[in-house]
Protein backbone atom coordinates (compact mmCIF):
# COMPACT_ATOMS: atom_id res chain seq x y z
CA UNK A 1 0.00 0.00 0.00
CA UNK A 2 2.85 2.52 0.28
CA UNK A 3 4.85 1.75 -1.74
CA UNK A 4 1.83 2.15 -4.16
CA UNK A 5 0.75 6.00 -2.63
CA UNK A 6 4.59 6.55 -2.75
CA UNK A 7 4.51 5.48 -7.11
CA UNK A 8 0.99 7.48 -7.55
CA UNK A 9 2.52 10.76 -5.84
CA UNK A 10 6.45 10.52 -7.39
CA UNK A 11 4.22 10.30 -11.00
CA UNK A 12 1.25 12.48 -10.47
CA UNK A 13 4.52 15.26 -9.34
CA UNK A 14 6.19 14.32 -12.45
CA UNK A 15 3.16 14.27 -15.00
CA UNK A 16 2.16 17.87 -13.42
CA UNK A 17 5.81 18.93 -13.97
CA UNK A 18 6.32 18.07 -17.20
CA UNK A 19 2.89 19.31 -18.45
CA UNK A 20 3.64 22.80 -16.75
CA UNK A 21 7.55 23.06 -18.31
CA UNK A 22 8.79 20.05 -20.00
CA UNK A 23 12.78 21.63 -20.43
CA UNK A 24 13.17 21.64 -16.18
CA UNK A 25 16.54 19.94 -15.21
CA UNK A 26 14.55 18.61 -11.86
CA UNK A 27 12.20 16.86 -14.41
CA UNK A 28 15.23 14.10 -14.80
CA UNK A 29 14.78 13.51 -11.45
CA UNK A 30 11.36 13.15 -10.71
CA UNK A 31 10.88 11.14 -13.73
CA UNK A 32 13.66 8.50 -12.45
CA UNK A 33 11.85 8.52 -9.10
CA UNK A 34 8.76 7.81 -10.43
CA UNK A 35 10.29 5.13 -12.50
CA UNK A 36 11.53 3.44 -9.14
CA UNK A 37 8.96 3.90 -7.08
CA UNK A 38 6.58 2.31 -9.42
CA UNK A 39 8.86 -1.06 -10.41
CA UNK A 40 9.02 -1.03 -6.58
CA UNK A 41 4.63 -1.06 -6.61
CA UNK A 42 4.48 -3.66 -9.60
CA UNK A 43 7.06 -5.98 -7.48
CA UNK A 44 4.61 -6.12 -4.89
CA UNK A 45 2.13 -7.64 -6.87
CA UNK A 46 4.44 -10.92 -6.58
CA UNK A 47 4.35 -11.01 -3.19
CA UNK A 48 2.54 -14.35 -2.68
CA UNK A 49 4.48 -15.25 -5.40
CA UNK A 50 7.96 -16.42 -4.33
CA UNK A 51 9.17 -17.80 -7.66
CA UNK A 52 8.46 -15.04 -9.60
CA UNK A 53 9.78 -12.62 -7.23
CA UNK A 54 13.31 -14.57 -7.02
CA UNK A 55 13.46 -14.91 -11.01
CA UNK A 56 13.11 -10.62 -11.32
CA UNK A 57 15.55 -10.31 -8.51
CA UNK A 58 17.66 -12.83 -10.24
CA UNK A 59 17.65 -11.04 -13.54
CA UNK A 60 18.11 -7.49 -12.45
CA UNK A 61 20.86 -8.29 -9.98
CA UNK A 62 22.38 -10.34 -12.96
CA UNK A 63 21.65 -7.83 -15.39
CA UNK A 64 22.79 -5.21 -13.28
CA UNK A 65 26.22 -6.59 -11.98
CA UNK A 66 27.12 -7.80 -15.72
CA UNK A 67 26.63 -4.35 -16.94
CA UNK A 68 28.64 -2.65 -14.06
CA UNK A 69 31.64 -4.98 -14.74
CA UNK A 70 31.32 -4.38 -18.33
CA UNK A 71 30.42 -0.83 -18.15
CA UNK A 72 34.35 0.81 -17.97
CA UNK A 73 35.40 -1.49 -20.12
CA UNK A 74 32.75 -0.16 -22.97
CA UNK A 75 33.80 3.38 -21.72
CA UNK A 76 37.53 2.42 -22.75
CA UNK A 77 36.75 0.91 -25.75
CA UNK A 78 34.67 3.71 -26.96
CA UNK A 79 37.88 6.38 -25.91
CA UNK A 80 40.01 4.20 -27.76
CA UNK A 81 37.65 4.63 -30.93
CA UNK A 82 37.69 8.50 -30.30
CA UNK A 83 41.20 8.88 -30.39
CA UNK A 84 41.32 7.08 -33.53
CA UNK A 85 38.76 8.41 -35.11
CA UNK A 86 38.20 12.38 -33.99
CA UNK A 87 41.88 14.49 -35.32
CA UNK A 88 40.88 16.98 -32.44
CA UNK A 89 40.62 13.72 -30.12
CA UNK A 90 43.17 14.46 -27.61
CA UNK A 91 40.84 17.22 -26.29
CA UNK A 92 39.43 16.98 -22.93
CA UNK A 93 35.76 16.56 -24.51
CA UNK A 94 36.59 14.14 -26.87
CA UNK A 95 38.50 11.72 -23.49
CA UNK A 96 35.51 12.31 -21.07
CA UNK A 97 34.85 8.58 -22.03
CA UNK A 98 38.30 7.14 -21.40
CA UNK A 99 38.61 9.27 -18.23
CA UNK A 100 35.18 7.93 -17.12
CA UNK A 101 36.01 4.16 -17.84
CA UNK A 102 39.21 4.71 -16.47
CA UNK A 103 37.68 6.29 -13.03
CA UNK A 104 35.24 3.49 -12.75
CA UNK A 105 38.26 1.06 -12.69
CA UNK A 106 39.82 2.81 -9.72
CA UNK A 107 36.34 3.19 -8.14
CA UNK A 108 35.99 -0.72 -8.56
CA UNK A 109 39.86 -1.04 -7.32
CA UNK A 110 38.66 0.80 -3.89
CA UNK A 111 35.93 -0.75 -3.33
CA UNK A 112 37.76 -4.38 -3.92
CA UNK A 113 40.32 -3.19 -1.55
CA UNK A 114 38.71 -2.43 1.32
CA UNK A 115 37.26 -5.51 1.34
CA UNK A 116 40.71 -7.50 1.05
CA UNK A 117 42.40 -5.16 3.99
CA UNK A 118 39.24 -5.52 6.21
CA UNK A 119 41.56 -4.65 8.80
CA UNK A 120 42.23 -0.88 7.76
CA UNK A 121 38.98 0.94 8.91
CA UNK A 122 40.15 4.26 7.27
CA UNK A 123 40.44 2.46 3.78
CA UNK A 124 36.82 1.02 4.46
CA UNK A 125 35.75 4.68 5.26
CA UNK A 126 37.15 5.81 2.37
CA UNK A 127 35.76 3.05 -0.45
CA UNK A 128 32.32 4.01 1.17
CA UNK A 129 32.76 7.59 0.69
CA UNK A 130 34.05 7.35 -3.02
CA UNK A 131 30.81 4.88 -3.88
CA UNK A 132 28.50 7.49 -2.44
CA UNK A 133 29.90 9.95 -4.67
CA UNK A 134 29.80 7.55 -7.48
CA UNK A 135 26.27 6.33 -6.84
CA UNK A 136 24.82 10.08 -6.45
CA UNK A 137 26.36 10.60 -10.03
CA UNK A 138 25.19 7.41 -11.82
CA UNK A 139 21.75 8.53 -10.47
CA UNK A 140 21.83 11.91 -11.74
CA UNK A 141 23.87 10.55 -14.59
CA UNK A 142 20.87 7.61 -15.38
CA UNK A 143 18.02 10.69 -14.61
CA UNK A 144 19.47 12.67 -17.22
CA UNK A 145 20.27 9.76 -19.84
CA UNK A 146 16.35 8.30 -19.88
CA UNK A 147 14.58 11.96 -19.26
CA UNK A 148 16.64 13.36 -22.05
CA UNK A 149 15.62 10.34 -24.24
CA UNK A 150 12.32 10.55 -23.17
CA UNK A 151 12.18 14.67 -24.31
CA UNK A 152 13.60 13.58 -27.74
CA UNK A 153 11.07 11.28 -28.28
CA UNK A 154 8.01 14.00 -27.16
CA UNK A 155 9.40 16.56 -29.55
CA UNK A 156 10.42 14.41 -32.48
CA UNK A 157 7.04 14.55 -34.21
CA UNK A 158 6.24 18.26 -33.80
CA UNK A 159 5.71 20.72 -36.55
CA UNK A 160 6.29 24.36 -36.48
CA UNK A 161 6.81 27.37 -38.67
CA UNK A 162 10.11 28.12 -38.72
CA UNK A 163 13.03 25.30 -38.00
CA UNK A 164 16.28 26.50 -36.47
CA UNK A 165 18.98 24.72 -37.58
CA UNK A 166 22.01 24.96 -34.92
CA UNK A 167 25.58 25.62 -36.48
CA UNK A 168 28.51 23.10 -35.39
CA UNK A 169 31.46 23.82 -37.22
CA UNK A 170 32.73 23.96 -40.62
CA UNK A 171 36.08 21.62 -42.19
CA UNK A 172 37.13 24.84 -44.51
CA UNK A 173 33.82 25.65 -46.21
CA UNK A 174 32.40 22.45 -46.01
CA UNK A 175 29.45 21.15 -44.14
CA UNK A 176 30.82 17.99 -41.82
CA UNK A 177 28.38 14.93 -41.57
CA UNK A 178 27.68 16.04 -38.02
CA UNK A 179 26.26 19.24 -39.39
CA UNK A 180 25.05 17.51 -42.38
CA UNK A 181 22.94 15.25 -40.04
CA UNK A 182 21.51 18.30 -38.54
CA UNK A 183 20.13 20.16 -41.55
CA UNK A 184 19.12 16.81 -43.22
CA UNK A 185 16.95 16.70 -40.20
CA UNK A 186 15.82 20.59 -41.08
CA UNK A 187 14.82 19.38 -44.11
CA UNK A 188 12.56 16.42 -42.59
CA UNK A 189 10.71 18.87 -40.21
CA UNK A 190 9.98 21.46 -43.27
CA UNK A 191 8.34 18.91 -45.47
CA UNK A 192 5.94 18.02 -42.70
CA UNK A 193 5.50 21.77 -41.98
CA UNK A 194 5.08 22.93 -45.28
CA UNK A 195 5.97 26.88 -45.94
CA UNK A 196 7.89 26.68 -42.96
CA UNK A 197 10.89 29.11 -42.82
CA UNK A 198 14.55 27.44 -42.38
CA UNK A 199 16.88 29.19 -40.19
CA UNK A 200 20.61 28.49 -40.51
CA UNK A 201 22.25 29.59 -37.30
CA UNK A 202 26.11 29.94 -37.60
CA UNK A 203 28.93 32.70 -37.38
CA UNK A 204 32.62 32.71 -39.28
CA UNK A 205 35.06 30.53 -36.70
CA UNK A 206 38.79 31.71 -37.21
CA UNK A 207 39.55 28.27 -39.07
CA UNK A 208 36.52 28.73 -41.23
CA UNK A 209 36.66 30.22 -45.18
CA UNK A 210 33.24 31.64 -44.88
CA UNK A 211 30.60 31.79 -42.28
CA UNK A 212 28.45 28.69 -41.23
CA UNK A 213 25.46 29.94 -41.84
CA UNK A 214 26.62 30.36 -45.97
CA UNK A 215 27.53 26.96 -46.15
CA UNK A 216 24.61 25.81 -44.40
CA UNK A 217 22.40 27.25 -46.88
CA UNK A 218 24.43 26.36 -49.89
CA UNK A 219 24.19 22.71 -48.77
CA UNK A 220 19.85 23.05 -48.50
CA UNK A 221 19.61 24.85 -51.75
CA UNK A 222 21.60 21.72 -53.43
CA UNK A 223 19.27 19.74 -51.13
CA UNK A 224 16.42 21.05 -52.93
CA UNK A 225 14.75 23.71 -50.22
CA UNK A 226 13.71 27.23 -52.10
CA UNK A 227 16.43 30.53 -51.02
CA UNK A 228 13.50 32.07 -50.19
CA UNK A 229 12.44 29.73 -47.24
CA UNK A 230 16.01 29.90 -46.15
CA UNK A 231 17.12 33.14 -43.70
CA UNK A 232 20.34 33.26 -42.63
CA UNK A 233 21.85 34.09 -39.21
CA UNK A 234 25.81 34.44 -39.53
CA UNK A 235 26.94 36.75 -36.26
CA UNK A 236 25.86 33.04 -33.98
CA UNK A 237 29.21 31.79 -31.86
CA UNK A 238 27.40 30.04 -28.97
CA UNK A 239 24.42 27.51 -28.77
CA UNK A 240 23.42 30.56 -26.83
CA UNK A 241 23.66 32.88 -29.29
CA UNK A 242 22.50 30.94 -32.25
CA UNK A 243 19.17 30.53 -30.08
CA UNK A 244 18.95 34.14 -29.04
CA UNK A 245 19.69 35.80 -32.48
CA UNK A 246 17.67 33.23 -34.35
CA UNK A 247 14.49 34.25 -32.77
CA UNK A 248 15.30 37.60 -32.76
CA UNK A 249 15.69 37.57 -36.32
CA UNK A 250 12.35 35.74 -36.59
CA UNK A 251 10.55 38.38 -34.95
CA UNK A 252 11.72 41.33 -36.78
CA UNK A 253 10.47 40.08 -40.01
CA UNK A 254 6.88 39.61 -38.38
CA UNK A 255 7.35 35.65 -37.51
CA UNK A 256 5.57 34.59 -34.50
CA UNK A 257 4.73 31.24 -34.50
CA UNK A 258 5.70 27.89 -33.27
CA UNK A 259 9.64 27.10 -33.59
CA UNK A 260 12.19 23.99 -33.40
CA UNK A 261 15.72 24.00 -32.81
CA UNK A 262 17.54 21.22 -34.53
CA UNK A 263 20.80 20.16 -32.97
CA UNK A 264 22.28 16.68 -32.75
CA UNK A 265 20.32 13.91 -30.25
CA UNK A 266 23.36 14.15 -27.64
CA UNK A 267 22.71 17.67 -27.25
CA UNK A 268 18.92 18.25 -27.25
CA UNK A 269 18.07 18.18 -23.69
CA UNK A 270 20.42 21.07 -22.68
CA UNK A 271 20.03 23.18 -25.89
CA UNK A 272 16.05 23.26 -24.36
CA UNK A 273 17.49 23.76 -20.73
CA UNK A 274 19.14 26.59 -22.08
CA UNK A 275 16.59 27.79 -24.13
CA UNK A 276 14.49 27.87 -21.34
CA UNK A 277 17.05 29.93 -19.19
CA UNK A 278 16.85 32.71 -22.13
CA UNK A 279 12.69 32.93 -21.66
CA UNK A 280 12.96 31.77 -25.64
CA UNK A 281 9.44 29.88 -26.48
CA UNK A 282 10.66 26.91 -28.43
CA UNK A 283 11.11 23.39 -28.54
CA UNK A 284 14.65 21.43 -29.60
CA UNK A 285 14.44 17.92 -32.16
CA UNK A 286 17.83 15.97 -32.60
CA UNK A 287 19.53 14.54 -35.60
CA UNK A 288 21.37 11.23 -35.55
CA UNK A 289 24.92 11.26 -34.41
CA UNK A 290 27.49 8.79 -35.14
CA UNK A 291 27.34 5.73 -32.68
CA UNK A 292 31.22 6.26 -31.66
CA UNK A 293 30.86 9.76 -30.93
CA UNK A 294 27.55 9.46 -28.69
CA UNK A 295 29.01 8.02 -25.08
CA UNK A 296 31.78 10.62 -25.18
CA UNK A 297 29.38 13.82 -26.19
CA UNK A 298 26.84 12.75 -23.54
CA UNK A 299 29.17 12.70 -20.74
CA UNK A 300 30.20 16.04 -22.09
CA UNK A 301 26.46 17.40 -21.56
CA UNK A 302 25.98 15.94 -18.52
CA UNK A 303 29.26 17.35 -17.00
CA UNK A 304 28.27 20.77 -18.28
CA UNK A 305 24.61 20.54 -16.60
CA UNK A 306 26.85 19.12 -13.39
CA UNK A 307 28.95 22.76 -14.03
CA UNK A 308 25.44 24.65 -14.76
CA UNK A 309 23.53 23.62 -11.43
CA UNK A 310 27.50 23.50 -9.44
CA UNK A 311 26.48 24.82 -6.23
CA UNK A 312 23.74 22.11 -5.47
CA UNK A 313 26.14 19.74 -6.82
CA UNK A 314 28.79 20.79 -4.62
CA UNK A 315 26.76 20.87 -1.44
CA UNK A 316 26.05 16.94 -2.14
CA UNK A 317 29.10 15.78 -3.02
CA UNK A 318 30.74 17.27 0.07
CA UNK A 319 28.20 16.08 1.79
CA UNK A 320 28.10 12.59 0.66
CA UNK A 321 31.99 12.32 0.33
CA UNK A 322 32.63 13.71 3.95
CA UNK A 323 30.04 11.67 5.63
CA UNK A 324 31.56 8.20 6.16
CA UNK A 325 34.43 10.00 7.90
CA UNK A 326 32.59 11.99 10.00
CA UNK A 327 30.55 9.21 11.36
CA UNK A 328 34.01 7.69 11.78
CA UNK A 329 35.42 10.35 13.61
CA UNK A 330 32.02 10.55 16.00
CA UNK A 331 31.64 6.94 16.62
Amino acid sequence: MTSGLFAIASVLVFVVRFAREPRRVGNAVWFLVALGFTGLWLLTFFNHVEWAQFAIIAVVAIVGGLGALALPWALLANGVVMLRREGEGRRLANLLSLLAGLGLLAVYGLALSSLVFDDQPLLRVAAMAVLFVTGYLAFLFTALLLYSILYSRVTRRARAGAVVVLGSGLRGDRVPPLLASRLDRGVQVQQRSPGALLVVSGGQGADEQTSEADAMARYLIEAGVPPEQIVLEDRATTTGENLRFSVALLARRGFSGPILAVTNNYHVFRTAVLARQLGLRLNVIGARTASYFVPSAFLREFVALLLEYRKTNAAALLLLGAGPFLLYLLS
